[in-house]
């Protein structure tokens, strides 16, 4: 069994409104010396599949077909052996 964190973010290209809301809430907060803010999603989800191989076949899958739209977002993910 594996244990999935994935990771979606939009690409540098593209334009972050809500990054920049959060970065001028920072800002407002006196915290000046942080920039270049990006959001993003956090998925976690677990995978009773027998080898490594085949659990970042089913996370990419996933990922691409449903967490992120691939023309605007990239993503990263982890995987872990989960101990039963």
């Amino acid at each position: 069994m594996f244990h999935s964190k994935v990771v979606v973010t939009l690409r540098k290209s593209i334009l972050d409104p809500q990054g920049k809301a959060v970065e001028q809430g920072i800002h407002s907060l006196g915290y000046q010396a942080v920039g270049s803010v990006r959001m993003g999603k956090y998925v976690e989800f677990d995978l009773d599949v027998e080898t490594k191989s085949e659990a970042e076949q089913i996370v990419r899958e996933i990922s691409t077909k449903l967490l992120s739209n691939p023309v605007m977002e990239d993503y990263t993910f982890t995987l872990e052996t989960k101990k039963l």
